[in-house]
């Protein structure tokens, strides 16, 4: 089986628009988390979300570009450029070889909501424009970055709830491990809009602490309300390994294992057997020692019921093996679709830079997350290797296992 190397990664977050300013939040442990007063007027119960503003491409992308571009295509433009400069990737490059591309993204509603809206207070379809088509679909993210890169590889993109990132960089792995592709763009994004979560609110899934909401993100902590909603967009560029080496790329990690499963139970609550299995299965096919996993990114996202079962799986499979365990949510909130590529970055930044950013907010751990190693400040360590957890609604899980090269 042919080797997977991580070249390029950018990031369009609410830590920062950019690798470096990224890297500086999560070594001060800063939140992007913020009360938008246009949620409230709204009707949310939680105003709460990640800050971040819409890029403006006007200097870089055509009028005919953009106008197919909703709020998350431009975030995963920003972050995919960046990735492409770091893996030393030009346009050239991208004509002359098939790239394929793999992203997660599993909503478009605000394009959808402004196109019915404008239906229906015109009774004129034609006033949508052809706009409205693209920006709405599903595929928005991929059909876009595909076209405007020219890619001429595999071009999907990955629907797989708040897992969806993850299983993008699994798959482009999967592809290249078999020779079906010897580079594949990857990442993951999530719009940020109002539109995008107001049912999710709806569900009271949002944490309601409005007084302070730098703390309202609260993994593993015993006092957690709720999520915070975030987003932005992140990708990696993967490789075969002797193609990278061969154009001279800068190797930054190794993708070792990918594991996945379904919990084949509750729609939106998880259980502990599915994600365990699911990081059992990424150790396994990663074919390394537990002990040689340095960190766990986890996906905890500030519930009561998800973060509980995710420290029972995480305990099952390390037992009294006890690295390092954060969820990067406590800074960024629940970043959904982009939030299993972001984190795996987020970890790189980490590993990198031989630290681990603090798991902020907690202050108190319950039964289950006191079993497990959870600094809220921030530790120095060298670590070579990681394992990064994504899971969402319907049961889809997903782990990787990343190491340094």
């Amino acid at each position: 089986m042919k080797r997977v190397v991580i070249t390029g990664m950018g990031i369009y977050s609410c830590l920062g628009n950019g690798l470096d300013e990224v890297k500086e939040s999560l070594y001060n442990g800063k939140s992007g988390i913020v009360f938008d007063p246009e949620r409230k007027a709204m009707g949310f119960r939680s105003a709460l979300t990640a800050k971040l503003a819409v890029p403006d491409l006007k200097k870089e992308l055509s009028r005919n570009q953009r106008v197919y571009m909703p709020e998350q295509a431009k975030y995963a433009y920003v972050a995919t450029s960046e990735a492409l400069k770091n893996a030393k990737i030009d346009q050239d490059y991208l004509d002359s070889h098939e790239v394929g591309l793999l992203y997660g993204n599993d909503s478009s509603a605000e394009p959808v909501y402004r196109s019915i809206q404008t239906m229906m207070e015109t009774k004129d379809t034609t006033r949508i424009g052809s706009g409205g088509i693209f920006q709405s679909m599903n595929s928005t993210v991929t059909m876009n970055l595909a076209c405007i890169f020219k890619l001429k590889g595999i071009n999907l993109t990955v629907s797989g709830a708040c897992a969806s990132g993850s299983h993008a960089i699994g798959l482009g792995a999967l592809l290249i491990r078999n020779g079906l592709q010897d580079m594949v763009v990857c990442g993951g994004a999530q719009e940020v809009n109002p539109f995008a979560v107001g049912s999710f609110d709806g569900i009271s899934a949002f944490s309601t602490r409005e007084d302070d909401p730098e703390k309202a993100s609260r993994p593993f902590d015993r006092d957690r309300d709720g999520l915070v909603p975030g987003g932005g967009a992140a990708t990696v560029i993967i490789e075969e390994y002797e193609s990278a080496v061969k154009r001279g790329a800068p190797i930054i990690a190794e993708i070792l294992g990918y594991g996945f499963s379904s919990n084949g139970d509750h729609i939106s609550v998880p259980n502990v057997d599915g994600p365990s299995r699911s990081l059992r299965m990424a150790i396994r096919e990663a074919g390394i020692e537990i002990r040689e996993i340095g960190y766990v990114n986890a996906h905890a996202t500030s519930t009561p019921v998800g973060d509980r079962n995710e420290a029972k799986a995480i305990y099952n499979v390390f037992g009294d093996y006890r690295p390092e365990v954060t969820s990067t949510k406590a800074m960024t909130g629940h970043e959904m679709w982009m939030a299993g590529a972001s984190e795996i970055i987020y970890s790189m930044l980490m590993m990198k830079n031989d630290f681990i950013a603090p798991n902020i907010n907690f202050e108190n751990p319950d039964e289950d997350s006191a079993k497990l190693n959870i600094p809220a400040q921030r530790v120095s360590k060298h670590f070579d290797t990681f394992l990064s957890n994504s899971f969402g609604f319907g049961g889809t899980n997903s782990t990787l296992i990343v190491r340094n090269l």
